[in-house]
């Protein structure tokens, strides 16, 4: 053994000899439960490093990038394989931080089972409830990681009771500790009075009836027949066993290793996602056969300086060559809408050399086949979520659910060497983490990104720093508002100006009402006798349009307004086109300073779910942004969604506010409703626009 943990993994080590010898298993669990600590000492204990955050050449294994080392804490999905008996088990680590649930559900979508892991030192709290249900709400199956027994505090015996009562009953011990190690209440024959709870728990989830009726009846069950339950069990998402596990002293590592790869389902137990041909119809089922059409994923996308880009990808069916050409489709916004910020496409590229992921690393493939992981090199065009397929057989899986980011973050290039590099930055920061969305605003001018929360909006910067060389300075996010006409009233608009040569002629009259919100702009001729000639009528209307862009009380557009022109004057030389846009810009100005104009600011539908034992204080809360409550409903057993109307310029840090007051149990979703009137105190407060 010593011998192996000294040479460098190989492609010979991580070729898969077909799809039945592969784990693809997923770590999820809260921030500093112990999940890479835990994927350190099972490589350390196969030998594919020398020892916990070590490869053969001594860098660190599961920091992908600066930023994870800035931040002292895993900030996107990392890969490293191990072979245990034979099989290969691709550990994906995942960050336990919410800023980072879109590394999660990427983890989750290359995974066929996950490690849920919890620290004995820690309670189940709110925000571990929810990554338990993102598990969930794709049908994981998952067994669950006690670690940290070593522990002053440790209780693993209460982590598990309050994993139980929070997760089900079908959450139960297979090891229990047992002086320095481990006893298997399934396979070492113990008279440990938790074993028939769990055998029980195991033949009933299994859907085993017959045996569950020979066990009833006191028939003794075989430790093979157990084990092959309980990888079915597993399998359906129902059950989940208990390991405890402690990554230093390696208690539990051999018996989690053994759990791994004899009572987890291989790729070909668990279904692909759904297919389609390119222009949407359902392409049927595809199944996990190396021999069958190419389907492959990209589940996360990285720059690197001197390779490009890398597209970690998981294969679902076929097998993978390195410089063939493949049929890349993105299709976002065909199954989510516009609104999910990355433009569908689809081209032919040539992936160039693959590799078996190993956390910052690569090891060279020379192919790969259906139910593994890779990167793959040279993929210009392809995004995380993408489609590879063959050129001459297009598909399109359907991307899972990606968050949806809530927290705007205003920027400005430092310098103009930065705002030239600034574009190209962001455009392939967006390609790598589906999570960001750049938004630039046209009306307010800002450039903003929208990000899932403070740590994420850090992690984004420190890149745009360190990866691109782009220096960057937050500002204020400016809300865009609009100006409303309060009442009727008149405006006369008289540009007469004489220099010498031709003048400057134009007189008009006007009328102005509100309309109802929504109505948009009307412009009425009811000038009579020739007063304002023909050619001059839309010119009065060019530049009342032109005002209402720039606004009559604080540089805000005007909406939702009638003008009416009823008279005017005109001379036959100094009138222009000119001359009388200027004339009807000056008649709406004074018709505003004869009238009150009212600040409209814009309203977000919100759907807020908490635990049901805090809506009380999200209502409250709500009340105090403003908000006009819609009502609630009940989500489950144990939440509320609450629904609100609410200004944006109180939602610009909700995201950040409302994790901190429900520890992480609660989210929301936005969209846009409409424009209300501004309170006049809050509107006076308005400067001019930026």
């Amino acid at each position: 053994m010593a011998e192996k943990q000294r040479r460098e993994v190989t492609e010979h080590d991580l070729a898969a000899p077909g799809p039945d010898r592969i784990r693809n298993v997923v770590l999820v669990g809260p921030t500093h439960s112990g999940k890479t600590t835990l994927v350190e000492a099972l490589l350390a204990r196969t030998g594919a490093i020398l020892r916990p955050g070590t490869t053969a050449d001594g860098t660190t294994v599961c920091d992908t990038d600066d930023a994870e080392r800035a931040h002292g804490r895993s900030v996107s999905l990392a890969v490293a394989p191990l072979v245990h008996e034979g099989v290969k088990v691709n550990l994906i680590d995942t960050p336990g931080y919410a800023d980072f649930v879109g590394e999660l559900r990427a983890g989750l979508r290359a995974a066929d089972c996950a490690l849920f892991v919890l620290a004995a030192n820690e309670e189940v709290d709110d925000g571990t409830r929810q990554l338990w249900r993102e598990c969930a709400q794709v049908g994981m199956p998952r067994a669950v990681v006690v670690s940290k027994l070593d522990h002053p505090r440790a209780d693993p015996d209460g982590v598990v009771a309050q994993a139980r009562a929070l997760f089900g009953d079908k959450v139960l011990p297979a090891y229990v500790v047992d002086g320095a190690g481990l006893t298997g209440l399934i396979t070492g024959g113990t008279d440990d009075p938790r074993r028939g709870e769990l055998i029980e728990a195991v033949i009933e989830e299994s859907e085993d009836e017959t045996l569950m009726d020979r066990y009833l009846g006191g028939e003794a069950v075989d430790e093979k027949t157990l084990v092959e339950d309980l990888e079915t069990a597993i399998a359906h998402a129902t059950f989940h066993p208990v390991i405890p596990v402690c990554s230093t002293t390696g208690t539990g590592l051999g018996e989690l290793l053994d759990l791994c790869v004899r009572a987890f389902p291989s790729p070909l137990e668990h279904a692909a996602p759904e297919v389609f041909t390119p222009d949407g119809a359902p392409a049927g089922t595809v199944a996990c056969d190396p021999a069958g059409p190419l389907v492959a994923e990209v589940v996360k996308t990285a720059g690197d300086p001197y390779v490009g880009r890398i597209s970690l990808v998981r294969v679902f069916s076929g097998t993978l060559d390195p410089d063939t050409p493949v049929h890349v489709s993105g299709h976002f916004s065909a199954f989510f809408g516009s609104e999910a910020g990355h433009v569908d496409h689809d081209e032919d590229e040539r992936i160039g050399a693959l590799g078996h992921p190993f956390g910052n690393q690569q090891v060279h493939a020379g192919r790969v086949i259906a139910g593994d992981l890779a990167t793959v090199a040279r993929l210009s065009r392809a995004e995380t979520g993408d489609t590879l397929s063959a050129v001459d057989k297009p598909l399109v899986l359907k991307p899972w659910s990606m968050p949806d980011p809530l927290l705007p973050v205003a920027i400005e290039a430092s310098s103009r060497s930065d705002e030239d590099k600034l574009v190209q930055a962001l455009g392939r920061l967006s390609a790598e983490d589906p999570s960001l969305r750049v938004e630039n605003n046209g009306e307010t001018g800002q450039l903003v990104l929208w990000v899932m929360g403070e740590a994420h909006a850090d992690v984004v910067l420190d890149r745009l720093r360190s990866k691109h060389g782009v220096s960057v300075e937050q500002r204020e996010l400016v809300i865009g508002l609009r100006e409303c006409f309060g009442g009727t009233s008149k405006g006369h608009g008289r540009h007469v100006k004489q220099s010498g040569g031709h003048g400057q002629y134009a007189i008009c009259d006007i009328e102005v009402e509100p309309l109802p919100e929504g109505s948009g702009f009307e412009f009425v001729d009811k000038v009579v006798g020739g007063a304002v000639p023909r050619q001059f009528i839309t010119s009065v209307e060019k530049g009342v349009r032109a005002q209402m862009e720039r606004g009559v009380r604080n540089g805000y557009p005007v909406v939702d307004l009638r003008v009416t022109l009823t008279d005017g004057k005109s001379h036959s030389v100094d009138s222009s086109d000119m001359a009388f846009q200027s004339a009807g810009a000056l008649a709406l100005r004074e018709a505003a300073a004869a009238a009150s104009v009212a600040m409209l600011e814009p309203y977000d539908e919100v759907g807020v779910l908490v635990p049901s034992e805090l809506v009380g204080a999200a209502m409250s809360d709500l009340s105090s942004r403003r908000a006009r409550l819609l009502g609630n409903e009940n989500v489950g057993e144990d939440r509320t969604l609450v629904r609100a109307h609410v200004p944006q310029r109180e939602l610009v840090r909700y995201a950040i506010e409302l994790r901190a007051a429900t520890k992480g149990a609660g989210t929301f979703t936005r969209t846009f409703a409409h424009y209300e009137p501004m309170p006049e105190e809050l509107a006076n407060q308005v400067g001019p626009r930026p």
